[in-house]
């Protein structure tokens, strides 16, 4: 039942954005809400990890080393490059960049088990990209959004200490050692994350209720493309490295799929709530186009499975 529910996050994001534009009076009073929503998600995060989890970057080191730089690069630079070519104003490009320079999404874990992608491998590419983000994020949109928006980079990196490192790094050592309590509540962590995630949108959406249907439709078409870049160009460049399939399945998700709560936060703490527009679109997007896509990988089978497959048949 939980999982029905979780499943259906797309439409739940969908059902109270609608609320939200219509009725924004029912939501736009919990604007501050908005960071301690994320640190719940984070920390609901850190709960389902554990400290191997960071540890198998030995394992996976080049895997995730190829992973991290095409994360790193490809989105944040995508997204300046469709801002640049939809002309987008420098508030909504800032947005853009946000969203592009963020850690990879929780959701790439579920889209990649979906795909029978590297499970391991991309629980640990979110959380070495998740630690690493509360760095390069700042210095990144500094780098390509600070000629024409103010950005402070020092207090985004200590807000992303505050709200990303410290819940995560709680929820991995409660796991670690109370992972019989932990355990317990591993069943409604998704749901718990999902619906903040969902409140987090429908906020956002009504603080932009008056301007959505001017600057929506754009910003939508920039998130579509923006993910599109990432997924495929994600894919295709482990493919040219020599990844295997399952390994080029896991890095498409980790690089396509961002931690947009985490840009939209950022976005309404330090700029505007139209900064915010991207990360929120991009949060129900991300996980309409990563579910038709580990929906289609589902049904093709791997190499290796595929290789099995043919020398079963000529045995027979």
């Amino acid at each position: 039942m939980l999982r029905t529910i979780t499943n259906l996050f797309p439409l739940w994001a969908v059902l109270f954005s609608l609320l939200a534009f219509f009725q924004p009076s029912l939501f736009t009073d919990f604007k501050s809400n908005i960071v301690p929503l994320l640190t719940i998600i984070m920390l609901a995060m850190g709960l389902t990890l554990k400290p191997q989890d960071f540890l198998n970057v030995v394992k996976n080191k080049k895997a995730i080393g190829v992973g991290l730089v095409l994360q790193f690069s490809i989105m944040p630079l995508a997204a300046l490059l469709v801002s640049y070519v939809l002309q987008f104003d420098p508030i909504l490009t800032v947005g853009m960049v946000l969203v592009g320079s963020v850690a990879g999404g929780t959701s790439s874990n579920v889209m990649c088990y979906l795909a029978k992608g590297d499970v391991a491998l991309s629980i640990t590419m979110t959380a070495i990209s998740t630690l690493i983000g509360v760095v390069i994020t700042p210095l990144l949109v500094e780098a390509l959004a600070g000629k024409n928006v103010d950005v402070p980079v020092m207090s985004m990196l200590i807000s992303l200490v505050k709200i990303v490192l410290v819940p995560v790094a709680l929820g991995v050592l409660l796991n670690a050692f109370l992972h019989s309590f932990t355990e317990k509540l591993e069943p409604v962590l998704p749901l718990i994350s999902m619906a903040a995630i969902v409140a987090i949108i429908a906020i956002v959406v009504a603080l932009n209720a008056h301007q959505l249907t001017q600057i929506g439709p754009i910003v939508a078409l920039a998130v579509v493309l923006h993910n599109s870049i990432g997924l495929t160009l994600g894919y295709w460049g482990c493919r040219l490295v020599g990844f295997e399939e399952k390994t080029c399945r896991t890095v498409a998700f980790e690089v396509g799929l961002q931690n947009s709560g985490l840009a939209t936060a950022l976005a309404m703490k330090f700029f505007t709530p139209a900064a915010a527009v991207a990360g929120t679109l991009f949060s129900v997007w991300h996980n309409l186009s990563g579910s038709l896509l580990a929906g289609y990988w589902a049904k093709r089978p791997l190499e290796a499975e595929s290789h099995l497959d043919a020398q079963q048949v000529q045995a027979n």
